[in-house]
């Protein structure tokens, strides 16, 4: 049972979730209650609970702690037109004053000082969370910044100016400027530096704007969550909060052109999708959803957002791990210290709140009154193309997973290339498994040099289409490319099975190549294997994950990585190895991530022995590598696999997913 006191289900309006706005509200004051209860003196830092600090330090975990609850706090408050039973908002207003008082360096925080904030530097936390504070400020205007005496007001705006005059991490960074400079110039504090920060982050992130809704957050290809909870979110919240129809008109309409394809990758069960950083801000992924609501811009019906957004809600609160003590935890299900970055600390994973922007919208609106309906990935099978980050995803209504085969995401700099992030780099995502906490990487393809397997590294794009994507990239091992060696990939997808052809090009003959499947985890797991396949299925979990040779592979097996997953201890996946016979080689296999029902029994389409049904042809000729694919119920691919280009000639499945 839930620590928070939630009101009875309403399945009647709530038919998927049995959740309306009161559970919403009653979790913001869960949350709220349990984080307020580690304030510091004159609440100014709220110092939570955890296994480490960050890497700024206890004192700038502090400002986190007061910075993002007091975001929840706003959203909370401002949604229900200043009412305040708990006195909310006398809280945050002692703490601004406090903290405000004689802002300090880090170097120079000792602890005859328990109350002063740290002052705003170049690529500083301090800016992260003066944001917060910023956005939270100017929502709460009228029941708190306004009744604040001059004097306070006037030190509060100074230190919130630090943001403006320093220099920030060049990425979604900049946005935080928009959202200080908005704020200050609204209240006519430092207003023309205010304005200039405003037009230069907003100026600075049309550099990053891919078109189709997506943005790279700083580096050529890094796509993930920030596009809802950053980029999205600032731009449009700004808009709508200065009244500005031409910028809601741009960013509001890029928000649109988002949504259209994020919506699809959330799992009929709630769950976001499981790439990309931060993750351990769990329900922040719902921003978008409820940005494109409050600005009219979302393309669901308004029944469908929420039944979307209370998914993901009751997804991370129905599991009980998620709160010790009532907090959020640096993890996933509970503290999961490998899916941590180092700039984390206890209360980084309260940029939750953002996920409670819906509480903006009136009890009375559609979001509120209207009925739930199905959730995009419960709907019908689908393969959708996403060409800006390179993505083709792919959902199935029996057990409402998503799975986002990634041929254009990477996460690399602009001038060096870094080891795999393995929640940027795999070849694909889902709902339902995360990447392995093991030095053998799970949904990869590699190249095994000297006991090594090889790293992705920069991936190019060769394109997206109706149910196929398709990327290029130079292997690499200790670092460094393999000499003259290219890996050519492309993935169809149909139902919940996906065949993967990749052809190698310039490795030497005798190489060693190795395609491992989706990690299932969970408390135990069960494995098989034969020549040919390998299948693991999760024990008490629905889910199971196969893999088959079908051209080019020789051999199975199944891989344990010791530490488990995010999703649970016990792990394994699928792993087939073939061996390079010339100088251009292609191996092709399919794979697949299946639901099963409670009591184990895989949905009728789930079996190893099913997936042989996928017909395979390979020719070879003087123009490349042709691949014919003909599914289980008669639907049809074909394509041209070169060195660094791939064609797709024939389609014929048009989404059809009985497979």
């Amino acid at each position: 049972m839930s620590r928070i006191p939630f009101p009875p289900e309403d399945r009647s309006l709530s038919a998927y979730t049995g959740w309306g706005r009161a559970h919403w509200e009653a979790a913001a004051d869960g949350l709220l209650t349990a984080a307020l209860r580690h304030a510091g003196p004159h609440h100014a830092l709220i110092n939570l609970p955890g296994p480490r600090p960050s890497r700024s330090g206890p004192r700038s975990d502090g400002l986190e702690g007061y910075a993002r609850t007091f975001l929840m706090a706003a959203f909370r408050v401002a949604g229900a037109d200043g009412q305040d039973p708990p006195g909310l908002l006398d809280r945050y207003a002692e703490g601004l004053e406090a903290g405000t008082r004689s802002p300090t360096a880090l170097r120079e925080v000792t602890d005859r000082d328990p109350v002063s904030w740290p002052a705003v530097t170049d690529r500083g936390q301090a800016m992260v969370e003066a944001a917060s504070i910023a956005l939270a400020l100017r929502l709460t205007r009228p029941w708190l910044w306004d009744g604040l005496s001059p004097r306070t007001r006037e030190r509060a705006a100074d230190w919130l100016a630090g943001a403006l005059r320093h220099t920030p991490v060049d990425n979604n960074w900049w946005l935080f400027q928009v959202t200080v400079g908005g704020f200050l110039a609204e209240t006519g504090h430092h207003v023309r530096a205010a304005e200039e920060a405003v037009r230069r982050g907003l100026d600075r992130i049309e550099r990053w704007y891919t078109g189709d809704g997506w943005y790279t957050d700083g580096r050529p290809r890094a796509f993930d969550h920030y596009n809802g909870w950053a980029f999205h979110l600032y731009p449009v919240l700004h808009a709508h909060l200065s009244d500005d129809a031409r910028a809601l008109d741009r960013y509001g309409t890029r928000l649109a052109d988002h949504l259209e394809q994020y919506t699809r990758t959330f799992g009929g069960d709630g769950a976001p999708l499981h790439q990309g950083r931060s993750l351990t801000y769990r329900f922040a992924s719902t921003t978008a959803l409820w940005a494109g609501a409050l600005t009219g811009r979302g393309p669901l019906a308004p029944g469908a957002t929420r039944r979307l957004a209370s998914g993901t809600l009751r997804y991370f609160l129905d599991r009980e791990e998620v709160r010790a003590d009532g907090l959020l935890t640096l993890g996933w299900f509970g503290p999961c210290p490998p899916l941590v970055q180092s700039y984390s600390g206890p209360a980084s994973p309260y940029w939750a709140s953002k996920g409670f922007l819906g509480l903006l919208l009136p009890p009375g609106h559609p979001v509120w009154t209207e009925a739930e309906e199905p959730a995009p990935a419960e709907r019908a099978d689908s393969v959708l193309p996403l060409a800006g980050p390179g993505w083709l995803v792919q959902s199935t209504a029996a057990d409402g997973l998503v799975r986002v085969h990634n041929h254009g995401s990477d996460n690399q700099p602009e001038d060096e290339v870094l080891a795999d992030d393995p929640l940027y780099a795999r070849l694909a995502y889902s709902t339902a498994t995360a990447p392995a906490f093991a030095e053998t990487a799970d949904n990869h393809f590699a190249l095994v040099v000297d006991g090594e397997a090889s790293e992705r590294g920069r991936i190019t794009p060769l394109g997206t289409g109706e149910n196929w994507a398709a990327s290029a990239h130079r292997p690499r091992a200790g670092g460094v490319e393999l000499p003259g060696v290219r890996v050519t990939s492309l993935v169809f997808a149909a139902g919940a099975q996906e065949v993967h052809a990749h052809l190698v090009t310039g490795a030497t003959v005798g190489a060693t190549v190795r395609h491992t499947g989706w990690a299932a985890a969970g408390d135990a797991v069960r494995t098989s294997v034969t020549d040919a396949s390998a299948r693991v299925r999760v024990t008490g979990r629905p889910l199971v994950s196969e893999a088959v040779a079908l051209h080019g592979f020789t051999d199975a097996t199944v891989m344990t990585p010791e530490d488990g997953t995010a999703f649970g201890p016990a792990a394994a996946f699928p792993a087939l190895t073939g061996t390079v016979t010339a100088a251009e080689c292609l191996f092709v296999s399919v794979l697949r991530l299946s639901g099963a029902d409670a009591g184990g029994a895989e949905r009728p389409d789930a079996g190893v022995a099913e997936g042989t049904h996928v017909g395979v042809t390979v020719r070879r000729s003087a123009t490349g590598h042709r691949l014919l694919v003909q599914w289980p119920d008669g639907g049809r691919c074909e394509a041209l696999i070169r060195s660094g280009a791939v064609a797709v000639t024939r389609d014929d499945t048009d989404g059809r997913g009985d497979s």
